[in-house]
Parts: C-alpha cells; structure tokens; sequence
C-alpha cells in the first residue's frame, strides 16, 4: 500500500541546516539503513520547497548522489511531487516502493558533514527577494522545470558530474521556495540549463 502525505501545510525546515540535522536525526537509530519514508517522517514532507530540497541535496552530495541507482530515484520522487503540484493536490501520494528505498547511515552522515560548511555560507546569503520568481504561475513554471530534470535524472547515471549539478538545481529551487528568495530560483533556471545541456550534450 502507498501512503499519502500531506504537501503544502508545514513550511519548516527553512534553511538548510535544520534540513541536515532533520536528516542526521533520521539517521540516527539502531539500524544500518535508513529508508525515505524514515527521513520524510522527520523532515515533515509537506511542502513542494523543502521536499526539492532534500531530493536535490541528496543528488548534489558526492557521497550520496554518486551511489548508483540514487539519482533514478530521486528523480522518481521528484516526478511525483512536482506532477502532483501541477494537478493542485493537497496530498502527494508516494508508491511503498520507493518509500522502501534506503542507504546506509554512515554515507548519510558523510554527506551531511560535507555539506555543512556550503550550507552554512547559504544560509547567511539568502533572503526574501525578487518574489515574482517565485510564487504564483512562478511556482507552476518551477514544477515543470523540475519535471523535465526528474525525467532526465535516471540517464545521468552514465554521465559524469551530471547529476550533481542536477541536484544543484533542484535544491536552488526548494531554497528560493523556502526563503522566497527569487534571486536564488534564477540561479537554479541557470543550473537547469547545464543540466540538460550536459544530457544533449551527451546523447546527441
């Protein structure tokens, strides 16, 4: 059975750090693995940002995003949160399956300590600024970037460093919906671009 979670009533985490230490807190337990449900049940999974933000910092760590199979199914998450925002749901519905997915708690607290120090210099820089990127058929326009690069995650397995800057652009995007910082989703359109630059890039 899948499970439905409730989408846009939380807005916390607000930045990046309380994102990483919800995700180390999730790892935290007596078990080797650590499953997406279990990170979702810490991190709220109610709100479009912060769940960008989460499949794009997990793509964007070396240690994480480089496992295989990672970006595939981050890029399923992605699909499926963002196609479901389109349709206006105020529930995003997530198949067990991938719920299931888990990796081992050791790479998660690597990761994490990797991206602490870029977080933290993040997390001072950004604020509320050029709102017109960022809300209203903004939003709408951010989803359906973000399904084109959930669609193209899965090929980025063969090609170097490509999912990397795609999980750059996905968690552009959830911090500019985060901190409505418009200045910051305009970087991620820029990060976007090199991504499917790199995938034509490649296969063209």
């Amino acid at each position: 059975m899948a499970r439905k979670h409730e989408l846009f009533m939380n807005k916390k985490p607000s930045t990046i750090i309380e994102l990483l230490d919800q995700i180390e807190k999730a790892a935290k337990n007596d078990k080797e693995q650590v499953s997406l449900n279990e990170i979702l049940d810490t991190v709220g999974h109610r709100s479009f940002g912060p769940l960008l933000l989460l499949a794009g910092l997990v793509t964007l760590a070396p240690i994480i995003g480089d496992i295989p199979g990672v970006p595939a199914i981050m890029g399923v998450f992605v699909l499926l949160a963002a196609g479901q925002l389109l349709l206006r749901e105020q529930h995003i519905w997530l198949p067990r399956w991938l719920l299931e997915q888990s990796i081992h708690k050791d790479k998660i607290f690597r990761g994490i300590q990797w991206m602490r120090k870029p977080a933290r210099f993040l997390d001072r820089w950004l604020r509320t600024r050029l709102t017109l990127f960022i809300q209203g058929t903004a939003v709408y326009i951010i989803a359906v970037v973000c399904i084109c690069i959930a669609a193209v995650m899965p090929a980025m397995e063969v090609i170097p460093f490509s999912a990397n800057v795609a999980g750059a652009a996905l968690t552009a995007f959830g911090l500019s919906l985060i901190t409505k910082d418009g200045l910051m989703a305009l970087i991620a359109f820029i990060f976007s671009a090199g991504t499917f630059g790199l995938a034509l890039y490649h296969f063209i």
